[in-house]
Order: structure tokens, then sequence, then C-alpha cells
């Protein structure tokens, strides 16, 4: 099976739909895939549901979808630092669902795992809990939350090989393998591509069985979200 696709719009053409809920991997700007997001752009499906750590930022990332208006609705931890994000929210023209991040993590690694909901402690006596089940173990409360199975996953890693297994680079990992598992379809962007069997063992960070389709983009732009410097001394 030849999961190499020729770019990332022919390996979306035929699986995005209006009304999909779907994961992308990332943190802030960090491991994003850069070419799935534009592609997923220009597919022009809207009424999206996304699930997302956060939103990009103005102009970049999934802050190109907030610009086109194909994103309907936000299931994330932190979106802070995208101002259109920030209108669209409070004109209620975007829907929010906040989550804890660690609760967000859970959520996609229990829907991997096949795991339908899980209690925390994390949320109990805040918003977070309203309106759901609550639970009481060893004396101690507890919330039920329910995990995320999104119909497709677009994930980044740095290294693939043709089966589909890969190798992520350092804090870019961060979501990702969560989005991966826990999408019915996965399509993940990669700088390199390798032979499959070049990749030693040890150093697959997740393995092909949950990778479908893949995008080679050897120069993404990976811009930083913020800047910071020190004088020299």
């Amino acid at each position: 099976m030849n999961k190499v696709f020729p770019s990332a719009a022919d390996a979306l053409k035929d699986i995005v739909a209006d009304g999909q809920l779907m994961a992308v991997g990332g943190f802030g700007l960090c491991g994003i895939p850069e070419a799935l997001i534009d592609a997923l752009r220009d597919t022009g499906v809207k009424d999206l549901t996304v699930i997302s750590n956060n939103a990009g930022v103005d102009g970049f990332g999934l802050g190109k979808l907030l610009d086109t208006r194909q994103i309907k609705k936000m299931i994330s931890s932190y979106v802070g630092e995208n101002k259109e994000f920030e209108r669209q929210y409070l004109s209620g023209e975007l829907e929010l669902e906040f989550t804890p991040q660690g609760t967000l993590a859970e959520k996609l690694r229990a829907g991997g795992a096949g795991i339908p909901a899980f209690f925390t402690k994390t949320g109990v006596g805040t918003l977070v809990a309203e309106g759901k089940e609550l639970r009481d173990f060893d004396g101690e409360t507890y919330v039920m939350e329910h995990s995320l199975v999104p119909e497709i996953s677009l994930i980044k890693a740095d290294v693939a090989d043709r089966s589909g297994n890969l190798r992520f680079n350092m804090t870019a990992r961060n979501f990702n393998p969560a989005a991966a598992t826990a999408g019915k379809i996965c399509v993940v962007e990669v700088e390199r591509i390798v032979a499959t069997g070049e990749l030693a063992p040890d150093d697959i960070h997740l393995p092909g069985i949950y990778v479908h389709r893949i995008v080679h983009n050897p120069t993404p732009e990976k811009r930083i979200e913020k800047r910071t410097t020190r004088d020299r001394k």
C-alpha cells in the first residue's frame, strides 16, 4: 500500500467534507502541519469542529481557517494569541469548548485507545464540570469526560518511512501522537521520507498502523510565535 501522496491537496481531496470533527496537531506554532492546513483552507470545506490545543495566530496556522470562516467550533485549551479568534468568539460567530490541557490530551489518548470516557479531578467545582456526571471514588469527587474520536487527524512529524512509521522532532511531538491515534483517518506531513526499514525500531515514536496518508513538505516555514532575545554581554 502506497501511503505517500504527491501533494497535500491530493491527500485531502476525497476525505474532507463540511461539518467534520477534525484534530490538528501542534502546540502554539510548534509541530503544526502547515501544508495540510493550507490545503484544507483551499478545499473550501466549512462548519468544521477542530480539536487543537490552540488556534494558531492571526494569519498563520489554524488562524488561516478562522480568516476564511471555515471553523464553526474549537475544542481547545489555550487561545490567547489570536485576536481574530477573540473577536469571533466574543461576537458569537465561533463556538468554543474550553478544555483543560491535560484533559484535552487524555480525551485524544483515550479516543485512540478505545476508551469512551474517563473520570478526572480536573475541573471539579468549576464551569468545566457543569452538566457533566460527577462520581466519588475513595472520598474524592471526579468529573466524567468523554473521549474524542475525530474523523480526520492532520499531524506533523519530522521523518516517515514509506510504511508510515514516524519520528517527531523533540517538543514538536506534543499533541501529534495522541491526535494521530485518535483519528479514524490520519494524514501526516513530514520533512523527510526514508525507505521502510531505515528507521530503527527503537527510534520509532508512532507505528505506521496509525498513519493512512503521508505528505512531503521539506521546507516548512516554522514561524516563531514569540521571539525573545537578550543583549549580549
